[in-house]
């Protein structure tokens, strides 16, 4: 039974971390049919433009991938310049480098723990929560960005929910 279990537990971090992929998609295409002066707007948000915003998904799920790789996240004090093109670009080519990662992930990869120590906290969990941790995160700010959207006069947002994605994005993923 143990074994049935390991293997439910790759399949769902690799069923998330396409999801994640497949999310931001969707809400990068949707976006980029926005005007560019709108989606870089500066407004009252923990980030303060959606374009703040998917930098910041970007850049803390390249942070997550580095704690998979058991690498040194490359540190920069640097405030993003680049365009939103870029942005776009850069967010979807992580989330495919994540997702990729985590599908040639083995039982043993997904189950071992790693050891965090870092200036806001410490950890030795396992990767699977990790990766549950780095999708949640980007999910909770996919959802700050319909916010920010909504507030700037965006009514057609894409439906990006897990289950939605189960249901009717694989299909086309």
């Amino acid at each position: 039974m143990q074994h049935a279990t390991s293997q439910s537990m790759v399949y769902l971090m690799q069923n998330y971390v396409n999801y994640n992929l497949w999310a931001n998609e969707r809400l990068v295409n949707w976006l980029r049919t926005k005007p560019e002066e709108v989606v870089k707007r500066e407004v009252p948000s923990s980030f303060p433009s959606i374009q703040k915003t998917l930098v910041h998904i970007w850049q803390t799920q390249r942070y997550w991938l580095s704690i998979l790789r058991k690498e040194e996240m490359p540190q920069s004090n640097d405030e993003y310049t680049g365009d939103l093109e870029d942005t776009y670009a850069g967010i979807l080519a992580q989330s495919k480098e994540l997702a990729d990662f985590v599908s040639a992930m083995t039982d043993k990869d997904v189950h071992d723990t790693t050891l965090i120590v870092s200036p806001w906290f410490q950890s030795d969990f396992q990767n699977f929560e990790y990766i549950i941790h780095a999708v949640t995160h980007s999910t909770y700010h996919r959802g700050q960005i319909t916010t920010i959207g909504r507030n700037l006069g965006f009514t057609d947002a894409p439906m990006t929910d897990y289950n939605f994605y189960n249901v009717n994005g694989k299909v086309n993923a």
